[in-house]
C-alpha cells in the first residue's frame, strides 16, 4: 500500500507540473496579447514570464523538494557544464559573425532594444531573465513532458519552439527585432534542450544562454563603435 501510494503521488506530482508547465505559459501568451493592445504592451507578460518562471519552479522545489526532477539538482551538472560552455562558444562565434554581416548590408540597429536596456536600466536583469526562461522551458516543461513519456526528441524541439514564439508573446518591442531574437532563441533552445536531455541538469543550458546573452551585449554596444564603417545609419 505504501508502495502503490507512493507511485501515485509521484504521478500526480508530474501531472501538476506538466499542466504548470503549459498553463503557465498560456496565462503569459494571453497576457502578452492583450496587453500589446492596451498602453502597457507586454510589459505585464514579461513580468509574468520572470516572476512565474522562477517562481513557479522554487516553490514546487522547496515545497514538493523537486530539485532533481526539474533538472535543477542531480544528473551531471559537469558534463552540463562543459557542453554549455561548448555549445555557448560556438554561438557566440556565430552571433558576432552573422551581426557584422548584417550591419554590413545596411541593415538597422536594434534601437528598441537599446532603449529598454539603457533608457530602462534593464541590462542587470538579464541574468535573472535567463534563469527565468531556463527554469521553465529546460526545467519544468521539459523535465515534465519526458517524464511523462513523450519523444525525447519532440520534447527538445516543442520546448525549443515555445521558446521561440515567446518572444513575440513578452518582447516590449518592434516585430522586427522580436523576429530578430527569435532566430537566435532556437538554436539556443535545440542545444540548451539537448544538453539537459542528456545529463539531466539544466547548469549547461544556463552557461549557453548566459553566453549567447553577453554576445547579444557585444552585438548591441561594441560592435557598432568598433566597425563604423560598416553601418549605414
Amino acid at each position: 500500500m505504501e508502495k502503490a501510494y507512493s507511485i501515485d503521488s509521484g504521478s500526480a506530482s508530474l501531472n501538476e507540473r506538466f499542466k504548470l508547465a503549459f498553463g503557465l505559459t498560456a496565462l503569459i501568451w494571453v497576457t502578452g496579447l492583450v496587453g500589446h493592445f492596451t498602453p502597457l504592451q507586454e510589459w505585464p507578460a514579461l513580468a509574468l514570464y520572470v516572476i512565474g518562471g522562477i517562481g513557479v519552479v522554487v516553490w514546487r522545489g522547496v515545497s514538493k523538494g523537486e530539485w532533481a526532477e526539474m533538472y535543477l539538482a542531480g544528473g551531471d551538472r559537469a558534463r552540463s557544464l562543459k557542453w554549455g560552455g561548448i555549445a555557448g562558444g560556438i554561438l557566440f562565434v556565430m552571433d558576432i559573425v552573422n551581426t557584422v554581416i548584417y550591419y554590413s548590408k545596411g541593415a538597422p540597429p536594434m534601437t528598441d532594444m537599446l532603449g529598454i536596456l539603457v533608457n530602462k536600466n534593464f541590462l542587470f536583469l538579464f541574468p535573472i531573465l535567463v534563469l527565468a526562461e531556463e527554469f521553465l522551458w529546460r526545467g519544468l516543461m521539459l523535465s515534465s513532458m519526458v517524464e511523462k513519456g513523450f519523444n525525447p526528441h519532440l520534447s527538445v524541439f516543442i520546448t525549443a519552439v515555445c521558446y521561440v514564439l515567446n518572444h513575440y508573446a513578452v518582447a516590449p518591442v518592434g516585430m522586427y527585432e522580436r523576429g530578430l531574437m527569435a532566430m537566435m532563441a532556437f538554436p539556443i533552445g535545440i542545444l540548451g534542450g539537448y544538453i539537459t536531455l542528456r545529463s539531466k541538469n539544466v547548469w549547461g543550458s544556463v552557461l549557453v544562454h548566459m553566453i549567447t546573452m553577453f554576445s547579444m551585449v557585444l552585438d548591441i554596444f561594441v560592435i557598432p563603435n568598433l566597425v563604423p564603417s560598416l553601418f549605414h545609419l
